[in-house]
C-alpha cells in the first residue's frame, strides 16, 4: 500500500501514536512521521525517548521543515493519521492555517481528499472545539476520540490502546496483527462468550 503518515502533537495519548507506528512496521507499511514540538515535551508520558519513537517510524521529518515532501500533494500517500490530535492542531486543520509541518500534511491530505484520521484528545470541550471538529469533518476528516470499547472487557490500558489503534487501522483497511474481540451482536453475550481467558 502507499505510505503511511503519522502525527503526533502534543496532547496526551501519545501512546496511541507510538503503537500504531509499532504496528504499522511489523507490517512492513512504510510510515513518514512528524512529531510537533508540543509531544517532544510530552513523550515522557510513554515512558520511551523521541529517538526510541522516531525508530519505529520508516521515515521523519522535522515539525517545522514545511519543505518535505509531505508539503505537497505530488508526494502520494494512503493517508494521514494525527495520534493525538491536540487542540492546537486541530484549529489548525479545520481552519486551513497550518503552522508546521504536521499541520501542513494534514491539510494536504484535505486537499488531496486522502484519508485523515484525528484522535482529538481533549475533556471537557468547548464551543471552539466542538466547531472546528465539526469543520474538519465537513472537509472530510474523521474525527476519532480515543474513547475505550469497554463492552470488549479490556485487562490493561495496553489492550484498550491496542483496540483503538485496530479501529484507526479499519479506516485505512488496514489489518491490525493484534487479537482483540470486535463486536457480535447481543445474541453473542453469554458468560462463556464474554469470558476472558
Amino acid at each position: 500500500m502507499r505510505p503511511i503518515i503519522v502525527g503526533i502533537s502534543g496532547a496526551t495519548g501519545i501512546a496511541y501514536g507510538v503503537r500504531a507506528l509499532s504496528l504499522l512496521r511489523d507490517l512492513g507499511v512504510e510510515t513518514h512521521l512528524v512529531i510537533s514540538s508540543g509531544a517532544k515535551m510530552t513523550v515522557h508520558e510513554t515512558g520511551v525517548t523521541v529517538a526510541e519513537v522516531e525508530s519505529l517510524a520508516t521515515h521523519v521529518h522535522h515539525h517545522e521543515n514545511l519543505g518535505a515532501t509531505l508539503s505537497s500533494g505530488s508526494f502520494r500517500t494512503a493517508g494521514m493519521m494525527v495520534m493525538p490530535c491536540s487542540m492546537r492542531s486541530l484549529a489548525a486543520i479545520a481552519h486551513a492555517a497550518p503552522y508546521n509541518l504536521l499541520t501542513r500534511a494534514a491539510d494536504v491530505t484535505l486537499k488531496e481528499r486522502r484519508r485523515l484520521v484525528l484522535l482529538t484528545r481533549e475533556a471537557p470541550l468547548n464551543q471552539a472545539h466542538l466547531q472546528n471538529m465539526l469543520l474538519a469533518t465537513q472537509m472530510g476528516a474523521v474525527i476519532y476520540p480515543p474513547v475505550p470499547a469497554l463492552y470488549s472487557r479490556p485487562q490493561s490500558i495496553e489492550e484498550m490502546i491496542d483496540y483503538t489503534v485496530m479501529r484507526v487501522f479499519d479506516l485505512f483497511d488496514i489489518e491490525a496483527p493484534v487479537d482483540l474481540p470486535r463486536w457480535a451482536g447481543m445474541a453473542s453475550l453469554s458468560t462463556a462468550a464474554i469470558a476472558r481467558p
